[in-house]
């Protein structure tokens, strides 16, 4: 069937505004990169050094990206009180989706937001399509009164080796079906899945949202929970410190070296040992120039410091450090002494904390997922789902000592243990399989015990005789 006239509609007013927020992503994607352009640089600078000086770029962007986004690793998902749920976590794997939850908050973290997207799968229904979307090809639109997505679209190209655009694709997201497009002179429809879910297939990661958003974009005003990239505070700072180590080369490439002036004298003046011709260069670099004219006088500049640079940028390295949470030393800032291993986790005690926050923000979006993957697999929903539970990894960094020494305690805390023996292990870091194998010794373990010799011995002291004649009646 062919797209109605409300779908062609959807799809241009969700491309307008989508575009009119593309820009921004991309440079925000490109401070991450390391590829956005140098701030703060004269033109004539910059025309002189060119091809000389590379600009230095200093990625603190990607190092307060990557810190977070390298603690925020999902384990697994508690449905009810059936703990971790291996079929859903089975499925997550399937789809590769440890990597591409990795990528899909990396993003979410750089560029506000991102997706995650589940899909029939035809060759296994019993395993639905999970895929991780950048926001650079899918926007979603969401209902101010619910908040909950209405509309979606993503929309990708075919390039040449020339980089032109050879094929455009789009799949528009309703909440009752899904419906996959091709340009040709004009969206025209390929295929269309009617699912009849009554909500958008897609999970959204939005990052640090807000209860109201007043970004203006070049097409359009947006007033939703679009999020909040972890670079705003970050690239006001990075563009300084960029500037002041790019400045620094040209010092050192031009002044760092004493400069030596000789008056009357030309360039022809300079040989080597064999006659040849000397270039200026070389001839600066000499330590010692040797002219036989008396009537010659010389004159050496001092050289320049560049300590000026260097402490400029330790300031700066210290007010990203306060506004992004990052520890002085991710940052190169130590002392002499060596931090203690307890130093050093309570250096990054807020990082943790903005990681444990950054769960909070992203958690809604694999919730939806999963419940989605669990009405793709049965076609109903499941009530037990509503309630699952993203299992995170712990965000802090406690010592193997200190994790076993606070295990033991709560363990082993009289009359009553505080925590069960399995949950024991779980905060330790095993995951199911390595737990089941341990209980599996321990029943082993408890079996050829003197208690459980002693226990076997009485059960099969009460077992009845079942075989031979049953006993003469009296």
């Amino acid at each position: 069937m062919a797209l109605t006239a409300d779908e062609v509609s959807t799809i241009n007013r969700l491309a307008l505004r989508h575009d009119g927020e593309i820009e921004e992503l991309e440079l925000l994607d490109r401070y991450y990169e390391g590829t956005q352009p140098l701030s703060y640089m004269h033109p004539e600078i910059l025309r002189e050094v060119n091809g000389r000086i590379r600009p230095v770029v200093i990625f603190w962007p990607q190092m307060a990206v990557d810190s977070i986004a390298e603690r925020l690793r999902i384990e697994g998902f508690k449905t009810g009180d059936q703990g971790l749920d291996r079929e859903l976590w089975r499925v997550w794997c399937m789809n590769d989706m440890q990597i591409g939850m990795r990528m899909a908050t990396t993003d979410a973290l750089v560029m506000r937001r991102s997706y995650i997207c589940v899909g029939t799968n035809e060759a296994d229904p019993q395993t639905p399509l999970v895929t991780a979307e950048s926001p650079l090809e899918l926007y979603v639109e969401t209902d101010p009164r619910t908040r909950k997505g209405r509309a979606g679209l993503r929309r990708t190209a075919d390039v040449d080796q020339t980089g032109s655009i050879v094929a455009r694709y789009a799949t528009l997201y309703l909440p009752n079906e899904t419906i996959w497009c091709t340009w040709d002179g004009g969206w025209k429809e390929v295929d269309r899945d009617v699912h009849n879910l009554g909500e958008l297939p897609i999970g959204s990661l939005v990052n640090r949202p807000r209860l109201r958003s007043s970004t203006r974009t070049p097409r359009s005003v947006t007033v939703e929970r679009i999020g909040r990239s972890n670079l705003e505070a970050i690239i006001p700072l990075s563009d300084a410190a960029n500037k002041l180590a790019t400045d620094m080369m040209v010092a050192s490439e031009f002044v760092a070296i004493p400069l030596r002036a000789l008056f009357g004298v030309g360039p022809e003046s300079f040989v080597d040992n064999e006659g040849n011709p000397m270039s200026p260069l070389r001839a600066m670099m000499g330590r010692l120039l040797t002219i036989p004219d008396e009537e010659v006088n010389a004159f050496e500049f001092a050289a320049a410091q560049l300590a000026n640079f260097t402490g400029a940028l330790d300031t700066m390295a210290k007010t990203v450090a306060s506004v992004s949470g990052l520890p002085p030393h991710y940052l190169g800032m130590s002392s002499d002494n060596p931090a203690s291993a307890e130093a050093i986790a309570g250096s990054e005690s807020r990082l943790a904390t903005r990681a444990e926050l950054t769960q909070d923000s992203l958690a809604p979006g694999p919730r939806h997922v999963v419940r989605l993957i669990r009405r793709f697999q049965t076609g109903a929903w499941d009530k037990d789902v509503d309630l699952v539970k993203v299992d995170w990894r712990n965000v802090r960094t406690p010592t193997v000592a200190a994790m076993a020494d606070a295990a033991l305690k709560l363990y082993t805390t009289a009359p009553t243990p505080i925590v069960p023996l399995r949950q024991t292990r779980e905060g330790l870091g095993y995951d199911d399989t390595e737990i089941d194998a341990m209980e599996e010794e321990d029943e082993k373990a408890a079996a050829m015990s003197p208690a459980g010799q002693l226990a076997r011995t009485v059960a099969d002291a009460r077992v009845p005789v079942t075989s031979g004649n049953p006993p003469a009646a009296a």
